[in-house]
């Protein structure tokens, strides 16, 4: 069901008159759903500040001019990694000498370590912000706390979270978004992936989330045009909403995808694979032989598989005390073991890079009322995640979930016009997302480049003032 706000907001007559009126409309967000490009920032501006003691200048320049920007760099002179990288590219960076306006802000926060320091955050911000293009991103660069030596330095790396999350809360009213990276010593080479999404239109709906990098999956050089090309990917509840959405992005990333749905939805899952190309896969994942008859599939048709996407899940609602065991059994069948099982007999098709996203979910982090089954099962999918990921990590196999917010879906639909009203406003963007947001966050996380996060929850929900 779409909503009547954000298309109402479409309008420049209608957001002007609302304007008089002291109203205010969702912004309008700018999506990119098309291919991946090698130089996706070709064109567009982007500042580059760097606080004190700023250390991550190199890999920031090369992430840049790989990706066809010619960045503004301040304060002072510029370092000779973006003149090195200018050199190699043939992207010049300029001195960002005043308040220019642009469409993304890099703040290398990383050297910051005492108060007096972290003035720096209002010094060279304050100005910009301004100036900040609808749908904007400001990247927030920044060190593990724990690597710091002193507790001073150890607070004040927190402090640069908590300045992300309500800086993202104050971009999102011109559909902007503020997102942080933290990269500990030793990972700043797996930086230029994420930087690149959270930079691109394609993490519209991710906003106030820190990405915490790591090296405990191997990594190797990315490509960044179809990164896909010649994966085979596994999509279970695939034939409507996030699922069709998901095999979409992977197919028009050069996978080979597997539609995987529940007999009884052979139409839409038929219409899913021969729009991607794909093939279809009907299967009750919740059979005890189900996860059997998927492996067996897999090894027959494509002698293993490269990505697995969990999504396939139901809702059955009622407070704690109204709800029948039949219908806890049945969310926590579908949402959590089948979901065990399958990783159980997959896990030795996985091939070399690998990658799995769980689909879990902010009610999962948050809770809701009437969704204790439903709660429990993402909750545990997180957990899953949490402690799977390191033994996958050593072959070099990523595991990650995502956690969707309000997306309009077919489920979403179905809630009373009162509460859907309520949980879309319920964000820094004052709207739900779309199905292929978080198709696109899976996408991400499915790509070779992402290698640098594995075992964490990734959510898409826009800044949801709900949960953590």
């Amino acid at each position: 069901m779409a909503d009547r706000l954000v298309l109402l907001g479409k309008n420049p007559t209608a957001r002007k008159l609302a304007g008089n009126l002291g109203l205010s409309l969702p912004p309008t967000l700018k999506r990119d759903l098309g291919p991946w490009t090698d130089r996706p920032l070709e064109g567009v501006e982007v500042t580059v500040l760097l606080g004190p003691g700023a250390a991550l200048a190199e890999p920031v320049a090369r992430c840049l001019a790989e990706a066809g920007c010619s960045p503004a760099v301040g304060p002072g002179e510029i370092p000779d990694a973006f003149a090195r990288q200018a050199q190699a590219w043939g992207r010049p960076a300029r001195n960002a000498s005043g308040a220019e306006a642009a469409h993304g802000i890099v703040f290398d926060a990383t050297g910051l370590r005492t108060v007096d320091e972290l003035r720096a955050l209002h010094t060279l911000l304050h100005e910009r912000v301004g100036l900040l293009e609808r749908s904007g991103r400001v990247v927030l660069l920044s060190r593990p706390p724990g690597e710091a030596a002193e507790v001073e330095g150890q607070a004040v790396q927190r402090a640069v979270e908590g300045f992300m999350r309500s800086l993202a809360k104050e971009l999102g009213r011109k559909g902007g978004t503020a997102n942080q990276v933290v990269v500990p010593h030793g990972a700043e080479d797996r930086l230029p992936a994420p930087l690149r999404w959270l930079l691109s239109p394609r993490s519209a709906y991710v906003s106030g989330q820190p990405l915490h990098l790591s090296t405990t999956v191997r990594g190797h050089e990315p490509r960044w045009a179809r990164p896909l090309d010649g994966k085979v990917a596994l999509v279970t509840g695939a034939a409507r909403g996030i699922g069709a959405a998901t095999a979409r992005a992977l197919a028009r990333e050069g996978a080979q995808v597997v539609v995987l749905d529940r007999p009884g939805d052979e139409a839409h899952a038929a219409r899913v694979a021969q729009e991607v190309g794909g093939l279809p896969l009907m299967v009750d994942l919740g059979q005890p032989d189900a996860p059997a008859t998927v492996a067996a599939f897999l090894q027959e048709r494509f002698g293993g598989v490269d990505i697995v996407v969990h999504n396939a899940g139901v809702t059955r609602d009622k407070t704690l005390g109204r709800m029948s065991r039949e219908l806890w059994d049945l969310t926590l069948d579908v949402n959590l073991r089948a979901v065990l099982r399958l990783h159980q007999a997959l896990e030795p098709l996985l091939r070399s890079h690998g990658r799995i996203v769980c689909l879990s979910s902010i009610a999962g982090l948050a809770g809701n009322v009437g969704q204790t089954n439903y709660a429990a099962s993402k909750a545990a999918v997180a957990g899953f995640v949490a402690a799977a990921a390191p033994g996958l990590g050593r072959r070099g196999v990523a595991l990650n979930a995502v956690a969707p917010g309000f997306i309009e879906t077919r489920m979403t639909a179905a809630i009373p016009v009162a509460t859907r009203e309520v949980a879309r406003r319920l964000s820094n963007l004052s709207q739900g997302g779309l199905p292929a947001d978080v198709a696109e966050a899976i996408l991400f996380l499915s790509t070779p480049g992402a290698s640098a996060l594995s075992g964490q929850v990734l959510r898409v929900c826009g800044g949801s003032l709900v949960g953590a």
